[in-house]
């Protein structure tokens, strides 16, 4: 009798397939519900009634936000943002990493303890404001880029995977002839695609939900990402009043504007993860098996 046919086995598999089917429900239940919330009408969602199929379908509140020009504008920043925020932070931490990973690096072990230190200490929100506000990066960009621009955590990870490569590859590429740029580009950058892709999943779903960076530094509306829009919609700053809304879409909106707002935040992410699923997969398992 193979393991396979085993009843032991059989029955692991049963058992082993309920729990895994359960710990989906209860993961996909709770976005499943908002989105129910999202389509269904006031009185419903107020009742208490919506669970995983909307009642009385609406799109009010979707109309309502997307008939007003600033949500677009405030998209369009967010999508400029997270690309040049993701772009700039994975240069700086990938060549961060890849240097810290060489451990015949004078001072290595400095550089190392100056990163850790950031991950455990800050200056604080008004020290952070006044050298931001002093650099004159107010209402700029690079007030969401450059303070953001390396996670400490994910400068770790890309560090411990540049350790685990072969050394014997770059030693190979430099007798051939490539200086330390060329070994970086056209023999650790290629091998490294799991990493970094990993790293640009993190960095574009960090920089696509950041709000509070922009809602400190940026005054002008143009300027906001579309999570300070929505910040705002849902505080009152602005609303389905400012979109010449009616009495009666200005209390559906109210009430399911939340439900709105987290389905249009979450799911341009939910769009491009299927793309670097693959990816992301061996990236988080970097380091969880060795020989």
């Amino acid at each position: 009798m193979t393991l396979g046919t085993s009843r032991g086995y059989r029955l692991f598999q049963v058992v082993n397939g309920i729990i895994l089917t359960g710990v989906v429900a209860v993961t996909l239940y709770p976005f499943i519900n908002i989105i129910a919330r999202s389509f269904s009408e006031e009185r419903y969602i107020i009742s208490g009634e919506v669970n995983l199929i909307p009642r009385g379908f609406n799109l009010t509140t979707y109309r309502i936000v997307a008939s007003d020009p600033m949500f677009w504008i405030n998209y369009r920043n967010t999508v400029i943002y997270t690309v040049v925020a993701t772009i700039i932070s994975i240069v700086l931490t990938t060549c961060y990493a890849y240097v810290l990973s060489k451990k015949r690096l004078k001072g290595r072990n400095t550089l190392v303890g100056i990163a850790l230190f950031t991950m455990f200490f800050s200056g604080g929100l008004i020290p952070n404001y006044v050298l931001i506000t002093s650099l004159g990066l107010k209402n700029s960009i690079w007030a969401i880029v450059l303070p953001n621009a390396i996670n400490v955590f994910n400068l770790l990870v890309m560090k411990a995977f540049f350790e685990s490569l072969p050394h014997e590859l770059e030693e190979a590429a430099a007798i051939d002839g490539l200086n330390t740029y060329g070994i970086l580009w056209r023999v650790v950058l290629p091998l490294s695609k799991a990493v970094i892709a990993t790293m640009v999943l993190f960095y574009a779903v960090s920089f696509w939900n950041s709000w509070f960076a922009a809602f400190l530094y940026m005054n002008e509306s143009e300027l906001f990402p579309v999570t300070v829009y929505l910040r705002n919609l849902i505080a009152g700053a602005t609303g389905a009043e400012a979109a010449g809304a009616a009495a009666s879409e200005v209390t559906q909106a109210a009430a399911n504007i939340q439900s709105v707002t987290i389905v249009l935040t979450v799911l341009p992410i939910l769009a491009v993860y299927p793309f670097v699923q693959r990816y992301f997969v061996s990236g988080v398992m970097l380091g969880a098996v060795k020989g």
